[in-house]
């Protein structure tokens, strides 16, 4: 009876060792526009890959209409979820509205929100201005205080509105840095900022100079680099970046691949593995 009882304890110790050496899968999300010439001729089939790859979630760049890729709000989230994704987050917007086209703006951010909030998503991200973004500082207060009315709408249906840089941002306008003017002039509680690693590294400024500037803005990362993460042609540095995550306040990181060694899906998939073996990545 003793060594029967022993048998059953050195079971249990084995199978909870064994349960504790699985990998755990780790939260990394794809931006779709990574595989945009395959969602645009087979948006499930690429979904479906996407999925098989390892990765948890996907965030768009093809809404329209209130619809994602064509499908409606409620059939894009059940594509997402048949193949093990959730739909967390969106690119999309609309350019700086004059006084005459305020309204019909703000029209078409109400059918947008409510969209993306059928769909459960979570961020709404705008990732463009136009040249009123890159003019003078008054032009980019008009910026400002658009963004924050737009987030001021999310924020009501239960949806953070963002903006994501690219690398003219970090160039100066009167003496002062957009991005950071941009910042200290948007509502955090409304507007928050997906920092795109890549590009920020190109405008020759250092992520975590940012993160420690300003904790707490940078709840989406755009996790990129030259071309697919780990290739030939790799710049970036990721490790010191990803041990500020906490004082960045990110939640999640978005690969995007928008230059390929490889086939697509194959570059899209090196990412993947690029991460989700990386010690720094939790």
């Amino acid at each position: 009876m003793i060594r029967y009882s022993l048998i059953i304890v050195l079971v249990l110790l084995l199978s909870v060792n064994l349960t504790s050496c699985k990998p755990t899968k780790k939260d990394i999300g794809l931006q779709l526009y990574s595989l945009r010439d395959d969602m645009k001729t087979d948006v499930p089939g690429t979904v479906k890959k996407v999925g098989e790859m390892g990765y948890t979630t996907v965030e768009t760049a093809g809404y329209g209409d209130g619809k994602f890729y064509g499908m409606a709000p409620l059939e894009f989230k059940k594509l997402c979820n048949d193949n093990g994704l959730v739909f967390l987050s969106s690119h999309t917007g609309q350019a700086l509205p004059d006084s005459a086209n305020w309204d019909k703006t703000m029209a078409w951010w109400d059918q947008c929100i409510d969209a993306h909030k059928a769909a459960g998503v979570e961020y709404i991200v705008q990732p463009f201005m136009d040249q009123f973004g890159y003019g003078s500082l008054a032009d980019l207060q008009r910026y400002c205080d658009y963004f924050n009315a737009v987030g001021a709408k999310c924020k009501a249906k239960g949806i953070r509105f963002g903006y994501h840089n690219h690398s003219h941002e970090f160039e100066a306008v009167e003496n002062t840095i957009r991005y950071d003017y941009m910042l200290t002039h948007t509502d955090p509680a409304n507007v928050f900022y997906q920092l795109d690693l890549y590009w920020i590294t190109i405008g020759g400024k250092n992520p975590v100079d940012y993160f420690k500037a300003y904790p707490g803005r940078f709840i989406l990362w755009h996790v990129k680099d030259e071309k697919e993460l780990g290739g030939a042609d790799a710049i970036m540095d990721f490790k010191p970046i990803f041990e500020e995550a906490k004082v960045s306040g990110m939640k999640h990181i978005i690969v995007e691949v928008e230059r390929y060694n490889l086939p697509p899906v194959e570059s899209v998939k090196a990412s993947y593995d690029f991460l989700n073996a990386a010690e720094y990545v939790k």
